[in-house]
């Protein structure tokens, strides 16, 4: 598996978690993400974006990496210019970081967008910022190792059928629910927590235990 990180503009926090999950990852950086490579020790061999509100003057230890530019006014978003950088790359896993939480909520809503695009075309996908981390949901059951008391939501972005959960302080069973339904917010993690949605788009997003930060 070719494992990818791509980085974002949003919210970092650099936990051991974090730093844990891209281990030994690629990595690229989409415009203003790139100031989160000295935080996590990593090395972009790429930098794309139309470098709109990236640094003027990156780390000199950042200085050479290969630049792709793009103008500013274009069709996709600096954050899909690196995700399928990436694909190009060989990529068949890919962790956006800083994808979640930052100063633009519709910068983060199409994180989330992108991120059920790819994984319906084949891509191991997941949203992680030290703080929270999001997953795309499937008719295959997916298990989340989420710390006992954890919180998670199950994010809709259709109507679901055939919401499973298990492991969690209010478990359900083969429930349809419309978009408009707000019964997922909120639960809470008592053990490994399984999902599956048998119709519909959803992702699981959890807060990342904070005793680890």
């Amino acid at each position: 598996m070719s494992h990818f990180a791509v980085l974002l503009a949003g919210r970092m926090v650099p936990t051991p978690t974090l730093r844990a999950a891209i281990g030994g990852a690629r990595v690229i950086a989409a415009d203003d993400g790139i100031r989160h490579a000295r935080d996590l020790g990593l090395s972009p061999e790429l930098w794309v974006g139309d470098f709109d509100s990236a640094p003027e003057a990156p780390p000199i230890a950042l200085a050479g990496i290969r630049r792709e530019p793009f103008p500013r006014d274009k069709d996709k978003t600096d954050g899909e210019l690196a995700i399928e950088a990436a694909i190009a790359l060989g990529a068949t896993k890919i962790t956006l970081i800083g994808a979640l939480g930052g100063p633009r909520s519709d910068h983060a809503f199409s994180h989330l967008v992108l991120a059920l695009r790819y994984f319906r075309q084949g891509l191991d996908v997941a949203l992680r910022d030290g703080a929270e981390s999001a997953f795309p949901l499937s008719a295959e059951p997916r298990t989340f190792d989420l710390a006992a008391g954890a919180q998670f939501s199950i994010l809709k972005f259709s109507a679901v059928r055939g919401l499973m959960i298990a492991g969690a302080k209010w478990p359900l069973r083969a429930v349809d629910l419309p978009l408009t339904s707000i019964l997922t917010q909120s639960n809470e993690a008592v053990g490994r927590v399984t999902v599956t949605v048998m119709e519909g788009e959803a992702i699981l997003l959890a807060q990342d235990d904070p005793a680890v930060r």
